[in-house]
């Protein structure tokens, strides 16, 4: 069972065979790479049918009350622990402030207190409340300097990846909060799979909205040989950012490869978020017969500018299961309210995750720093942008509303998933987490708080 709950993609062996695992070594893949397609090798080589990537795409007074009292998300400051830093909370209270400016779009004032939040708040360092403060602070200044934005529409660079594979496979190491995300999506898929194989066509298409780098798909596809799920077939859709072109080509390569070796044949296409904001699912290639499974995460939200035209659409395609996973908060963050709740409570979901990394990892660990930097930051810019950015307007019907007002209904996770998650908990020995039900939800919690939640939903 060990050896079945850990299996992912072996991140060591990706990063030796593309000489990424030292940095002293000269990559020879360098030379043959830039930022547009035109000098994409032959290495990497992407179906005719992907798009090119371009270089670039073109408050009132704080009310305390307010800020901490969130009845909707069951976090609270209070909860927290104490912060000696001769200010208490004080530099909580002037990030709602800078909220609240950009909110009433007192832009001037919101600089002039970032200008003394950024003498209080240096660096990243201290208890997890104050390294989430630092990062949140960072990605409001971003957020009214907009180079926030600038910088998420860049291709990344070489270095970028090598920096995001090895944040990607530590967290994974350190805090079972990957895995869960990724064991328990694929279950529920294995699950939808098996229970209607026996009538259905082999043929299996996964619409994937937050590929990543792609390893949650090698414990799939190992299932899927050992099984004989699907007649060993599997056709990825990938729905990518504009700015990750190079790490398309390094995900189809290395799944490619690991289907070649597991004896399973597999395809997979990208589409670019920018078409599919446009054209929805019209975008995206189905076949007659073949059983779709959509993996959805906060991130096509955050894009999208309303969630209910999404579900709709998503009917039109009649999947035979959705699988939700949240991992940023989303459910409690969205369903907020305001700009300066929904902030707050952001927050507050951070400074727990962060606090859970703290009990993974021995203080000071540069491991932890990595993590940090490469994978928690990036969502937390994100997060503020998105609250800022108005897409989601007041009164707007969240996820779930949006998905039982279609229609659609949840499915119990079966006792295997559970079972699943509770030995990779025991697999982390991480005093603290423990998996939960609610509703139809599998839950990641950390001391009663939810970080992951998965589901999944059939029409």
């Amino acid at each position: 069972m060990d050896e079945h709950v850990m299996r992912s993609m072996d991140w060591d062996s990706i990063m030796k065979e593309l000489e990424l695992d030292d940095d002293s070594t000269p990559n020879p893949l360098k030379t043959e790479f830039t930022t547009t397609d035109s000098a994409i090798g032959p290495l990497y080589a992407v179906d005719s049918n992907l798009p090119g990537f371009p270089d670039q795409i073109q408050p009132s007074d704080f009310d305390s009350s307010d800020a901490y009292q969130n009845q909707t998300t069951g976090y609270g400051f209070n909860s927290l622990d104490s912060v000696d830093n001769g200010g208490g909370f004080d530099f909580v209270e002037d990030l709602i402030r800078v909220v609240d400016c950009v909110e009433s779009d007192e832009l001037q004032l919101a600089q002039v207190i970032l200008s003394r939040l950024n003498q209080r708040l240096r660096f990243p360092a201290g208890r997890p409340l104050q390294r989430a403060a630092f990062y949140f602070k960072e990605a409001l200044g971003s957020l009214l300097t907009g180079s926030n934005r600038n910088q998420t529409r860049l291709l990344s660079s070489w270095t970028e990846i090598v920096q995001k594979i090895r944040a990607v496979k530590e967290f994974s190491g350190i805090s079972p909060i990957p895995l869960f995300s990724h064991f328990t999506a694929n279950q529920a898929i294995l699950d939808s799979l098996s229970s209607q194989q026996s009538s259905s066509s082999p043929f299996v298409h996964v619409v994937d909205f937050d590929i990543g780098f792609g390893g949650q798909y090698a414990s799939l596809m190992r299932e899927i040989a050992e099984k004989s799920i699907s007649s060993g077939f599997l056709r990825v859709t990938a729905v990518v950012a504009e700015e990750c072109a190079v790490e398309t080509r390094l995900v189809k390569e290395n799944l490619t490869q690991f289907a070649a070796e597991m004896k399973i044949r597999f395809q997979i296409e990208f589409v670019l978020m920018k078409t599919f904001e446009m054209l929805s699912f019209k975008a995206i290639r189905f076949v007659d017969g073949e059983r779709t499974v959509v993996l959805i995460s906060p991130a096509i939200f955050r894009r999208l500018s309303g969630i209910a035209e999404f579900v709709t659409n998503l009917r039109r395609v009649f999947p035979k299961v959705v699988v939700f996973v949240d991992s940023e908060g989303w459910t409690e963050i969205a369903g907020a309210g305001s700009f300066r709740r929904e902030f707050v409570t952001a927050l507050e979901f951070y400074t727990m995750v962060l606090e859970s990394l703290d009990a993974a990892a021995p203080p000071g660990d540069l491991v932890k720093k990595i993590v940090e930097a490469f994978v928690l930051r990036p969502k937390i810019a994100a997060a503020v942008e998105t609250t800022a950015g108005g897409r989601r307007n007041v009164g707007e019907m969240t996820w779930r509303e949006a998905f039982c007002g279609a229609g659609m209904r949840s499915i119990q996770l079966s006792q295997f998933a559970i079972f699943q998650a509770e030995c990779l908990l025991e697999k982390a020995q991480v005093r603290g987490f423990h998996v939960a039900k609610r509703q139809e939800e599998l839950v990641l919690c950390w001391h009663g708080r939810a970080l992951v939640a998965t589901s999944a939903w059939r029409f």
